[in-house]
């Protein structure tokens, strides 16, 4: 993933082999299926995002959480309209993830890639590496701050910044969580994963 080719190229991949992976999972007699990928949800804008649902939905008769879904539904509870966005990926997934936003009326006001050159080392960012990105990236223009990236865990240190920065991290992880509990009529409080689980 060290360019905007191989990015793409392994997007390509995941895309031809996710019906295989959903196979499998399928086995274990599942009734809800959550993506835990968040890049292959933004591609396209909002429109991207339906027709990746309508395709594994159509596939599995099941419903389907996306990260893009996730955030959308996230922003809306807290009646978010400036972000700042922090991701793990090149540059051609900057426009990416700024038209999904776009789309759903969100104004990216300041974004950072961190260019990881593998799907390995996304999951190698340290805590005070991305503490100090969270920094960088705040200011009164921005109501919140979105991270993308599942394998960019961040759960707790979401959690952990948004007491010092006085304002929403939304960590896709724990929105993708969120938004499938809430689908499934499951109200449980979840704490140390910042306030969206907790409070909404």
């Amino acid at each position: 993933m060290s360019s905007d080719e191989k990015m793409v190229r392994i997007l390509e991949q995941i895309d031809n082999e996710i019906l295989f992976a959903v196979d499998r999972v399928m086995t274990a007699g599942i009734d809800y299926l959550i993506m835990a990928m968040s890049a292959e949800t933004f591609w396209g804008g909002i429109e991207g995002n339906k027709a990746f649902i309508k395709r594994l939905e159509d596939y599995t008769g099941l419903q389907v959480a996306t990260g893009a879904s996730a955030c959308q539904e996230a922003l809306e509870a807290f009646k978010l309209k400036k972000i700042a966005v922090i991701n793990p990926y090149q540059a051609v997934a900057d426009e990416k993830l700024r038209r999904f936003f776009s789309d759903i009326g969100v104004e990216v006001v300041r974004l950072k890639g961190l260019r990881c050159p593998t799907a390995i080392a996304i999951a190698e960012v340290s805590e005070n590496t991305l503490r100090n990105y969270l920094q960088e990236l705040d200011g009164d223009d921005v109501d919140a701050i979105v991270q993308m990236g599942t394998n960019l865990s961040m759960l707790r240190l979401a959690d952990e910044a948004e007491r010092w920065l006085g304002k929403p991290v939304i960590a896709i992880n724990a929105a993708t969580w969120w938004y499938a509990l809430r689908h499934n009529d499951i109200h449980d409080q979840v704490y140390g994963c910042g306030r969206l689980l907790r409070e909404f």
